[in-house]
């Protein structure tokens, strides 16, 4: 079971924060997607502690730590969703209601972030229309942790006493890669 660690909860809420600040139309703060990538490093560092934890411990359960994923997320994506649908039913006009369940069908499989993509551009709707456009990062952060965990485990066997350079190595590269690509 995971195990609670107020410290790195504490530090993801101050992740948080600047997000919603920056949704809320704050003059100050213009600058929302850092807290995001905020968000995605300590995350990224918690999972990492726990994967490494349970490789070198007893073992990484694959099926034991998708359920904890599962457990901790879906309860409240659904209900999110649940209470999203049912205002975008009463108030969408059907075009756009017929986007929203695109949208909607999209976050369901975790991949909003991929639809939303595909969507942008210039003649796209206004990123306040779009009722679910939150759910690109939780889709960018389960992508992520259908993979990491296998490559992780992997790293671990072949890396083992390298592991820090090696990860480290990966970070700089994706770094890089990002700022090419932007």
């Amino acid at each position: 079971m995971t195990q609670y660690r107020p410290e790195v909860d504490g530090l993801r809420a101050i992740a948080v924060v600047p997000v919603v600040m920056y949704h809320a139309g704050l003059p100050l703060l213009t600058g929302g997607y850092v807290g995001v990538d905020v968000f995605f490093v300590i995350s990224g560092y918690l999972i990492t502690s726990i994967l490494l934890r349970e490789i070198r411990g007893e073992g990484l359960s694959l099926v034991s730590f998708y359920d904890r994923r599962i457990r901790r997320l879906l309860p409240a994506l659904f209900a999110v969703l649940v209470f999203t649908t049912a205002v975008a039913a009463m108030l969408l006009p059907p075009i756009p209601f017929r986007d929203y369940a695109q949208s909607l069908a999209a976050t369901t499989v975790f991949g909003s972030n991929v639809l939303f993509f595909l969507e942008s551009g210039y003649f796209d709707a206004a990123a306040e229309t779009k009722p679910l456009l939150h759910t690109w990062s939780l889709a960018v952060e389960e992508q992520f942790y259908l993979v990491y965990p296998l490559l992780l485990a992997a790293l671990v066997r072949w890396f083992n006493g390298r592991l820090f350079a090696v990860l480290a190595t990966l970070v700089v590269l994706s770094f890089v890669a990002s700022v090419v690509v932007v």
